[in-house]
């Protein structure tokens, strides 16, 4: 017969509730019954019911990841920040017992947060990205939703965030630019973005540390998708300005200027320096290699998940900003 929880009980002399928490991941549980518990559980093979412990919890064990993206809706899920964010998450949201429910979030409506979490098709919420809806998200988290949003930290802003210090990026990829020797620098992104913004603001004050005057005819807008950074990356040689430098919002951006100066027969770095920003797995294999400022997307995945965690059992959650890294390579 098979294995029962109760039969796990008996042969690690607890009762069945403590059981319960350990296999869920609850904290409240001793290293030493856990690790107890876990041995018997591997040796018997026991598997646990999802769906009748959902029931009995009232829970549905799934955390909704929600990707916004009101400020373009032909961002394919397919970019490489999102696929390792998601690969995190699930690694991390698994070991306390849940599964992934994703979602493509395209539109402006006020209401779309508050109605997502009234269909009860999750127990929590995270979101990558704040696109343009920082203030309808501000307005949910209000109404109690357990949620919490990858993202900028931004004043008053009312809900959890976790993410990267984006100014230090900005600046850290600027500065070492300017450190190169480097004056005219273009920046590419799209700064209706938190996050984008941020990092823009790090690339103005390197600049102003540096004692250099930014051109602003070198700052464009940049979408996130292939297609559309490439063609920013092709209007920003079209305009004529002299430049020897880009600073990219995402590696994505970064990349797409690789491909673009390179098939234009540009020396890379010799007559333009790129620095990107993710540090995506794909930006050691390029060529030339590429210097990024590095996102720590497996500790934010676990900030994440413990902060949405706590909120969802009433305790307190706090937003965490995280120190980038520059990773210096080939292309600067």
């Amino acid at each position: 017969m098979p294995i029962t929880m109760d039969d796990i009980a008996r042969l690690s002399g607890v009762n069945k509730s403590t059981v319960s928490r350990a296999l869920a991941g609850n904290a409240t549980v001793a290293p030493g019954t856990r690790a107890r518990i876990e041995e018997i559980v591997r040796k018997h093979g026991y598997v646990v019911n999802q769906a009748a412990r959902g029931l009995r919890m009232q829970r549905s064990m799934l955390i909704a990841v929600l990707i916004p993206l009101q400020h373009d809706r032909q961002q394919p899920l397919s970019d490489p920040f999102f696929m390792e964010m998601l690969g995190y998450l699930a690694d991390s949201v698994t070991l306390h017992g849940y599964d992934l429910m994703l979602s493509k979030i395209a539109t402006g409506s006020a209401q779309w947060l508050t109605k997502f979490q009234r269909s009860r098709r999750a127990d929590g919420l995270i979101l990558i990205g704040q696109s343009l809806e920082h203030a309808h998200i501000a307005e949910a988290a209000k109404t109690g939703i357990p949620l919490v949003v990858w993202g900028a930290k931004l004043p008053r802003q009312g809900y959890v965030t976790v993410g990267s210090d984006n100014i230090a990026g900005g600046s850290l990829a600027a500065a070492h630019l300017l450190a190169g020797g480097r004056r005219r620098i273009a920046f590419l992104g799209d700064p209706r973005l938190p996050e984008i913004a941020q990092r823009h603001e790090g690339y103005m004050r390197a600049h102003t540390q540096a004692g250099v005057r930014p051109d602003p005819n070198l700052t464009l807008k940049a979408g996130f998708a292939p297609d559309e950074a490439r063609a920013a990356v092709e209007l920003l040689l079209a305009r004529g300005n002299a430049f020897d430098g880009i600073v990219a919002a995402s590696d994505v951006i970064a990349l797409a200027a690789l491909q673009v100066l390179s098939a234009r027969g540009m020396a890379i770095p010799r007559e333009v320096a790129v620095v990107g920003f993710d540090d995506v797995g794909l930006a050691a294999h390029t060529q030339p290699a590429l210097t990024t400022v590095r996102q720590e997307i497996r500790t934010g995945a676990q900030l994440l998940t413990k902060a949405l965690l706590a909120k969802m059992e009433g305790g307190i959650a706090r937003s965490s900003q995280i120190a980038p890294t520059l990773m210096v390579r080939e292309s600067s």
